[in-house]
């Protein structure tokens, strides 16, 4: 069943199991949530704590009382980041959630001189490397713009990244296969910043050019035992709702 989860928890562990059905793309925006005594028999629980359940949701924007329907999912939820999308692929091969798409697909090997890509790829100023960007899309509305920074070494292990081509397999489990060395994640870090005009274009906003407009922005390195293999960025337009984990 698809709501199904371990009984004899409290109010946060079923906002939880409903949190996650949200991010992974298992309930939809518009897509009811069982009603009260459903969620009452099927977890074991009390109607308070259903309440307080709903009310924590409610309260993060991910849910919405819709009359007659009772609580539905909220139309635009949240946006994920590259890393949960990396999560939400390894637990049900979903690489877009319902309503989601991308465009503006680019790779373009460039001089690399932003400092703190550098550090983090431990690359020297000016150093080549693919840069992979694209926007994702919820109901064709842009509401992020992605780009992956790939150092020399980890495309020579997997050329895919290079080619002017969506990717079928995920760079981690690539890299893992043909060199026997698992990838890790480091810490995911998120900033505010002002937009570059690039980004505004891409996030389909228009804003006098003078205007300083704030973007949200999260970034990632992921290693192998001894070495940096990418940096990943994500940058937010405004009024964007992002789940930030561990």
């Amino acid at each position: 069943m698809a709501y199904r989860a371990p009984a004899g928890k409290g109010y946060a562990d079923l906002a939880a199991h409903f949190r996650d059905q949200i991010k992974s793309g298992e309930l939809s925006p518009g897509d009811p949530l069982p009603s009260v005594p459903e969620i009452r028999e099927r977890w074991g629980v009390a109607s308070k704590t259903v309440s307080r359940a709903l009310g924590v949701l409610k309260g993060e924007g991910l849910v919405t009382s819709r009359g007659s329907l009772g609580t539905v999912v909220a139309e635009t939820p949240m946006v994920i980041t590259g890393t949960d999308r990396l999560d939400r692929m390894a637990r049900n091969g979903r690489r877009y959630g319902p309503g989601e798409t991308s465009s503006g697909h680019r790779v373009v090997r460039r001089s690399v001189v932003d400092q703190e890509v550098c550090d983090a790829l431990d690359l020297e100023p000016h150093s080549e490397a693919v840069i992979r960007i694209r926007v994702f899309r919820t109901a064709d509305r842009p509401t992020t713009v992605g780009l992956s920074v790939y150092p020399p070494h980890t495309t020579h292990v997997v050329p895919e990244l290079g080619e002017d081509a969506r990717m079928t397999d995920q760079f981690d489990k690539l890299y893992t296969e043909r060199t026997g060395r698992p990838v890790t994640r480091g810490q995911r870090v998120a900033r505010a910043r002002h937009a570059s005009q690039e980004e505004l274009d891409a996030l389909e906003l228009d804003f006098p050019a003078e205007a300083a407009v704030p973007v949200m922005v999260t970034t990632v390195a992921f290693h192998d035992e001894d070495k940096p293999l990418a940096y990943w960025e994500d940058v937010y337009g405004p009024g964007s709702q992002v789940p930030i984990g561990e």
